[in-house]
């Protein structure tokens, strides 16, 4: 199958001056909410999953970027160790949830047992049917311990993918993001394409539903992905206007974005 459709919004372009400008416009809304939760001794999650290049790592880098470093921690979790592998599959990630004032940002999360560990056959089936039934059930007590969870999977296409990770390769600046995963990513595009299906069908729930980011244009989506977030949580001196997302970069989650190929195929 095709590629999903591109978006009117995503063929607009966007200056580097008018990107900076408003990047830092957001950036002082980011200011405002931490200083608001701090106060409140709010816990807010936000969890971040994707292919490999579609954007994660710029996106926290500018999310990040002038927030208190002593309240604001990004996880992005190796491979697990022995004792991991022995453990409770959400043991280790249970231990990186945030605590009153905290903003906590996972570069990938427990979804990995949905994703990469299913496709690249890291997990059995079995242990990945029990994933998908109990991550919903998990997720349940995270909110209601008070912590705000925010899920988005940010949405790339092949041809773009494709592009970035050559890009990738040739950076000597990215090594750093060079992976064996990298070199196949695209060889199981369909199967991974089929296993985000699965865990955006099963593990969207009222309490804590995904929300899809079109990541083809970095710029846009980052700056989409941040109003998103402001929109979402409530804080003192909200300028409303300034934090409305995109529907067409960013939108909820719903069967019906599969059906109508509103996701890459």
């Amino acid at each position: 199958m095709s590629a999903a459709p591109t978006t009117k919004d995503e063929n607009l372009s966007i200056t580097a001056e008018d990107y900076h400008a408003q990047l830092h416009l957001l950036q002082i809304e980011l200011v405002k909410l931490q200083r608001h939760f701090i106060r409140c001794g709010d816990k807010i999650l936000v969890l971040l999953e994707g292919r490999d290049a579609a954007g994660k790592d710029g996106s926290i880098k500018r999310i990040v970027a002038h927030l208190s470093p002593r309240e604001t921690r990004v996880v992005a979790l190796g491979k697990p160790s022995d004792r991991d592998l022995r453990g409770w599959y959400f043991q280790r990630y249970i231990a990186q949830l945030p605590v009153a004032e905290e903003f906590v940002l996972f570069n990938r999360s427990w979804y990995n047992r949905a994703g990469v560990e299913h496709v690249m056959g890291f997990c059995s089936k079995e242990e990945h049917e029990e994933f998908m039934h109990s991550v919903p059930k998990f997720e349940e007590m995270i909110v209601n311990s008070g912590i705000k969870v925010l899920k988005y999977y940010l949405d790339i296409d092949k041809d773009e993918q494709v592009r970035r990770l050559d890009e990738r390769q040739r950076d000597p600046l990215k090594q750093w993001k060079r992976s064996p995963i990298d070199a196949v990513a695209v060889k199981h595009w369909k199967a991974y394409s089929s296993a985000r299906d699965s865990m955006l069908l099963r593990t969207h729930t009222a309490i804590a539903p995904w929300h899809i980011v079109r990541t083809n244009n970095k710029r846009l989506a980052r700056l989409n992905l941040i109003r998103d977030i402001l929109s979402r949580l409530h804080y003192a001196g909200k300028k409303n206007k300034l934090v409305q997302p995109e529907p067409d970069i960013v939108f909820e989650f719903t069967p019906d974005c599969i059906q109508s190929q509103r996701l890459a195929r």
